[in-house]
């Protein structure tokens, strides 16, 4: 009896990388990739709508990042793996990635046959990670919970948090905007996903707060 076929969403913001990837998937039997996205918002609707085997997406992207999008495709295809394929190998990325449900974890310029095997065995519900990747993993598990980064605010996603930082630090929204490159319609709705969480009512609580633990410095 013939495996399943793996259904792939690409989500990524540069469409040469998008071309290469799709050429490789499609060329690898019982692979197919379903369709494209070209943001995080574009990635969660694409999940949503198809529900892949595998979300393949990149951390830096327009609108929403991969991270965001990770966590909220576990929320709205919760079948659907994450493999994060990125150049971003630091620790903050990889833990956040982790953190969110990715179930895999490459850098660009991966060997075609590793991200076809980390295609698969995210597919089969594994967890993989390239060579330097696994290393970073390793050192954050085995040193224990004491040398897993303390983050302020942990209701806060990422990106909320990279948002409060910034009001902390005195930007306008447009400002944040543009730092960000993120719509200022999206900015709106972080600042109240924010002020809901820490429960303050306008700017100037939120940014007492965020001053308090560090942020905006």
């Amino acid at each position: 009896m013939p495996d399943p076929e793996i259904t792939v969403v690409l989500a990524d913001d540069h469409p040469v990388v998008r071309s290469g990837l799709r050429a490789l998937l499609s060329s690898a039997p019982g692979v197919r990739v379903v369709a494209e996205a070209v943001d995080g918002r574009e990635a969660i609707q694409a999940a949503a709508a198809h529900r892949p085997s595998v979300l393949l997406v990149d951390i830096q992207m327009p609108e929403l990042d991969g991270i965001d999008a990770t966590r909220a495709v576990a929320a709205v295809a919760p079948g659907t793996a994450v493999l994060v394929l990125t150049m971003f190998e630091d620790d903050d990325s990889v833990f956040a990635a982790v953190r969110a449900g990715a179930r895999g974890y490459i850098l660009k310029g991966a060997e075609q046959d590793e991200i076809l095997r980390a295609v698969r065995c995210v597919a089969d519900g594994g967890v993989i990670f390239g060579p330097r990747i696994a290393r970073r993993v390793d050192a954050l598990l085995s040193g224990g919970p004491g040398d897993l980064p303390n983050l302020p605010f942990p209701q806060l996603t990422d990106r909320e948090r990279e948002v409060l930082d910034l009001i902390a630090a005195g930007l306008a929204n447009a400002q944040i905007s543009d730092r960000l490159q993120l719509a200022h319609e999206t900015i709106g709705d972080h600042i109240s996903s924010i002020f809901a969480k820490l429960q303050v009512a306008d700017r100037a609580q939120a940014i007492v707060q965020a001053r308090d633990a560090g942020l905006g410095r």
